[in-house]
């Protein structure tokens, strides 16, 4: 067995505890931060009028509520760590068995980036005509584009700290209760409240599958920010309460406004942007939500770097330029048609990802991994030329089991035995089921090939919750 450092680049090495500063406070800041955005009111679009109201309120609080505890549990594997999400996955996938992760991770977070970028640039090409007669499409691609990526550069010390803690966090709060208080006083929702919904795409167990995507989302570098905690514990239920609240007030914002204006959800934006141009204040809330939007942008942009250095040995600064660069390029070719089965085949991908980990980091190590190991070419976490077999396998059966139960449109056109799936599943969604299935599968698997649980006794550098 050989020893040799493998891909242990400075930047994704564990972090030590003297460079753990971000409190609990902090954590509550970054993900209700991360929490509030123009693509959750799309996201929140999406479930009505196949939905009711209160059927969408629902769902939208399950969803929230399963996707951030998935949020906060995955983040206290980074946390016991020190090291990013596609460090943490080695164990649980063998070291090149998380290439995968990364590769498919650098995909759907270019893909956010881009997302974010046209979504402001959208709002800011309204407000810039609206009141400058400019509109600027493509200036305000490459500005938001810029920023975003001046902020990944910076990375997130500076930018919770610095920005989010002083007066980021508390302006975007402002304007949330604003838009929060125009809705229910300007509208009336008690119809919408009553209504049970037209049916059709997305039932309720899609839509919680539509809320969980969004938290699910940010699995893949949740770790790349909670490294950086004091405390394990104090940093999950931050992560847990914030991103929960967040994600079901900004989704409940987004069903509410799509109604009431009688939008498609493809334009809600435009529409709401359109509504609040004209009131005293209402550009200065649009214009707030925008900066805050800047922060997704970054959080996409960074994780994408820290990502492909589990792949690459290039500083992360490097990285988030060219990363930056390609959202951008990505922003000016695509537009919003698909967002629907965008976020449900994350959801597929991620949510049976992450059940792997949870299951090897705490039921089969029992909390206790060897953070040497997950350098080493030829160690405890190489397996079979560097892939765990079991990980692999119970990560594709549980896309498997998800794909089948959301039965995202597209994929029903595309691949036709989805569609034959009985309809008893999909009424089920497909976040519980594939994260249930793959979670079990993982320690069958295991069990199957004798690994045993690792044990302090072996005498080796191994983790320690804090």
């Amino acid at each position: 067995m050989t020893t040799d450092v493998f891909s242990a680049h400075e930047e994704i090495a564990p972090i030590p505890p003297s460079r753990r500063s971000l409190d609990a406070f902090g954590f509550a800041v970054l993900w209700s931060d991360l929490g509030v955005g123009l693509l959750v009111l799309v996201a929140g679009a999406l479930l009505v009028p196949a939905l009711g109201l209160w059927a969408a309120l629902a769902a939208m609080a399950i969803g929230s509520v399963l996707g951030s505890a998935l949020l906060a549990i995955t983040g206290r594997v980074g946390s016991d760590l020190g090291v990013p999400t596609m460090v943490a996955l080695r164990p649980a996938l063998g070291m090149r068995g998380s290439w995968l992760a990364s590769l498919l991770n650098i995909a759907q977070l270019v893909g956010w980036a881009g997302l974010e970028i046209i979504i402001m640039a959208q709002a800011a090409r309204a407000i810039s005509d609206e009141f400058l007669g400019f509109r600027g499409y493509y200036f305000w691609l490459t500005l938001f584009a810029v920023a975003g990526t001046a902020f990944a550069v910076v990375g997130p010390h500076l930018v919770v700290r610095q920005f989010l803690q002083r007066f980021g966090f508390w302006i975007v709060l402002a304007a949330t209760i604003w838009l929060t208080w125009r809705l229910f006083t300007t509208y009336d929702l008690h119809a919408y409240f009553n209504d049970g919904g037209a049916g059709g795409f997305p039932n309720f167990w899609q839509g919680v599958d539509v809320a969980v995507s969004l938290p699910v989302s940010w699995l893949p570098l949740v770790a790349d920010y909670s490294r950086f905690a004091r405390r394990s514990s104090s940093a999950a239920w931050a992560t847990f309460a914030s991103y929960a609240v967040a994600n079901t007030w900004f989704f409940l914002l987004g069903a509410g406004y799509v109604l009431v204006l009688q939008a498609n959800p493809g334009t809600v934006i435009g529409a709401l942007v359109d509504t609040m141009l004209p009131l005293a204040l209402g550009w200065i809330f649009l214009v707030v939500i925008l900066v805050d939007e800047t922060d997704n942008a970054f959080a996409n942009i960074y994780s994408t770097a820290v990502s492909l250095q589990n792949l690459v040995r290039i500083g992360h600064r490097t990285l988030a330029v060219l990363v930056g660069v390609a959202a951008l390029v990505l922003a000016i070719s695509v537009d919003l048609l698909g967002y629907e089965n965008f976020l449900l085949l994350i959801g597929g991908v991620f949510v049976s990802l992450f059940g792997v980990l949870v299951a090897d980091y705490f039921v089969v190590h029992g909390r206790r991994y060897d953070t040497a190991a997950l350098y080493q070419r030829g160690g405890r976490y190489w397996y079979t030329g560097g892939i765990n077999i079991a990980g692999v396998l119970a990560w594709a059966a549980g896309f498997i089991v998800y794909t089948a139960c959301a039965q995202p449109p597209a994929l029903v056109d595309h691949f036709s035995w989805i569609a034959d799936v009985p309809s008893e599943l999909t009424k089920a969604g497909g976040t519980v089921p594939s994260f249930i299935v793959t979670f079990v599968l993982y320690l069958l698997l295991q069990r199957l090939q004798g690994r045993p649980v690792e044990d302090a006794a072996t005498g080796a550098q191994l983790s320690t919750a804090r």
